[in-house]
């Protein structure tokens, strides 16, 4: 059995924690001493700089057909609050973004539409690509490359291939939610499974597209199902070294049938920065680990750059998923709030492209807006 003494020792010197030193380190409660040990680990692999990007979401659909549990998205075919962008939309949505200095990233997440073919979102892609040639489409989560090769009868590898061709840069991490079937049964029952998670993921690497990770946790996972998904996803790494970012996402519960059914509230505060710092702790072989603002909220996320997290994600545009699950953060945020924000935490904001990949010059803000985001 491990002891508080010998979890401690392994996170102060940033060895690899097993399964029961981060039960262990979780059950003491020690934020203050998680908060250090994952501080210190931040800053071997980035040190004090903080990464944001300008990037803009496009969430193409709400009408789905797996009808998760957890999800307050999704809306059936006949709702009246369903939408679905078409092509003249995703072109005024390009030409909206070209006037956006910087922007280095589409980010394109939908739900999994019963009746739309793949032919649609390859189209999309290529759309968007076109459009803007110099920014990055990150685009479809594993769940999504799952649906289409149920739809198409084409393999995971196959449907990655076709979509990089048409310009696909990365994959997001969604989906990932707690990679345990147990879970999975209960709250995305007609969703990937865990195995077609992991097999998309590591395909994709394995093709040279790097993908993002992420968890969603305060429901109905234990902490023990927890800690292991993480040390599964650092399983992953170690074999592909293909992921670039993990992101933590606390389950936003109103609205959603698990949140009735469950009576479930939002984890608060306190269990975001723990779980943030142990999560910096354990996946020692990602490079980078966001403080999603949308999920976090502000205010956290700005504390989360002191317990391990070292990027900001970006600017959004605008996102839909989490809103509509209860978040109550605003839709977007420019370059020059995120550069506030970091500095007033005391860390060097550095603008980023998806690969992480420092965007050259300062972004051409008013004078005054510069000045105010000055660090020294």
């Amino acid at each position: 059995m491990t002891t508080i003494a010998a979890a401690r020792a392994k996170a102060e010197t940033g060895e690899r924690l097993s399964l029961a030193d981060a039960m262990t380190l979780y059950q003491e409660n020690d934020l203050l001493f998680l908060a250090a040990c994952a501080r210190r680990m931040k800053e071997k692999k980035s040190g004090r700089k903080v990464f944001y990007t300008v990037n803009r979401h496009i969430n193409l659909t709400n009408i789905c057909r797996s009808h998760c549990p957890l999800c307050a998205f999704q809306v059936g075919q006949d709702d009246p609050r369903g939408f679905v962008l078409e092509a003249e939309d995703i072109d005024r949505i390009t030409a909206e973004a070209r006037t956006v200095k910087n922007l280095s990233e589409v980010h394109i997440v939908s739900a999994l539409h019963p009746d739309k073919p793949f032919s649609y979102y390859l189209d999309v892609v290529r759309r968007v690509k076109a459009a803007l040639p110099q920014v990055d489409v990150k685009a479809f989560t594993p769940v999504e490359i799952v649906n289409f090769a149920r739809q198409t009868g084409k393999s995971i590898r196959e449907i990655l291939e076709l979509l990089r061709e048409a310009g696909l840069d990365s994959l997001p991490g969604g989906g990932a939610e707690i990679l345990s079937d147990r879970v999975r049964r209960i709250i995305c029952p007609n969703k990937a499974t865990a195995a077609e998670w992991i097999e998309t993921m590591k395909t994709a690497h394995r093709l040279g597209i790097q993908t993002n990770a992420s968890i969603l946790y305060g429901h109905v996972e234990t902490v023990e199902e927890r800690l292991q998904h993480l040390i599964t996803l650092r399983d992953i790494q170690d074999e592909t070294h293909g992921f670039q970012a993990f992101m933590l996402f606390p389950f936003h519960p109103a609205h959603t049938e698990l949140g009735q059914t469950y009576h479930l509230q939002r984890v608060g505060s306190w269990e975001d920065l723990k779980m943030m710092a142990l999560s910096r702790l354990i996946l020692d072989n990602f490079d980078h680990v966001k403080a999603f603002w949308v999920m976090l909220t502000m205010p956290v996320a700005q504390l989360a750059l002191g317990f391990g997290a070292d990027d900001l994600d970006g600017t959004i545009g605008e996102e839909k998923i989490i809103h509509a699950a209860g978040a109550k953060t605003g839709r977007g945020i420019t370059r020059t709030m995120l550069r506030r924000i970091i500095c007033e935490a005391g860390f060097e904001p550095v603008e980023r492209d998806t690969f992480y990949q420092a965007i050259g010059g300062q972004p051409a803000e008013q004078t005054e807006e510069k000045e105010a985001v000055r660090c020294d």
